[in-house]
């Protein structure tokens, strides 16, 4: 059962930020950069657009490790498995520091180093890992926590 919803909380976050800046991005089969009908798309909706991939990417990349690890510090022993977990969540921000960092709209920029920011410092409270005891204090830290955590970058790409 645990594993049935750990697989449904993350499948659910990887499909929130996969579909990340796609109602406006490129129908398949049409060249980067065009929208309907071969009209040229707008330079910031492409940087948004390529900004919010690279978003994706972080997060694919790093929640499902993060994941891992958070489950592995409630079933086993605290201390080296939540240095664990505190490692992956510092991964996770140091991808969306790199996924952000270069884009040429400001506000993504800015909410990227943010969240990044915000992700560093949760990643090195211990006292925040500690509190997390259990599968059910593990999904709402794949949940909502994470969701809040992130939503500087995500609002981006809705």
């Amino acid at each position: 059962m645990r594993r049935a919803v750990f697989a449904l909380v993350v499948g659910g976050a990887l499909s929130a930020l996969a579909a990340c800046g796609t109602a406006s991005g490129p129908t398949p089969g049409s060249a980067a950069g065009t929208g309907p009908a071969g009209a040229a798309l707008p330079s910031a909706l492409v940087e948004t657009k390529e900004s919010c991939e690279a978003l994706g990417q972080a997060y694919t990349q790093n929640v499902g490790p993060f994941a891992e690890a958070l489950s592995k510090m409630v079933a086993g022993p605290a201390a080296t498995t939540r240095q664990n977990a505190q490692t992956k969540l510092g991964n996770l921000a140091v991808a969306v520091r790199a996924a952000t960092e270069g884009s040429t709209d400001a506000q993504i920029k800015s909410d990227g180093k943010q969240t990044a920011d915000s992700l560093t410092a949760k990643s090195k409270d211990a006292a925040f890992f500690q509190g997390i005891k259990n599968a059910d204090d593990v999904n709402k830290v794949l949940g909502p926590t994470l969701k809040e955590w992130l939503s500087p970058v995500t609002h981006h790409c809705s």
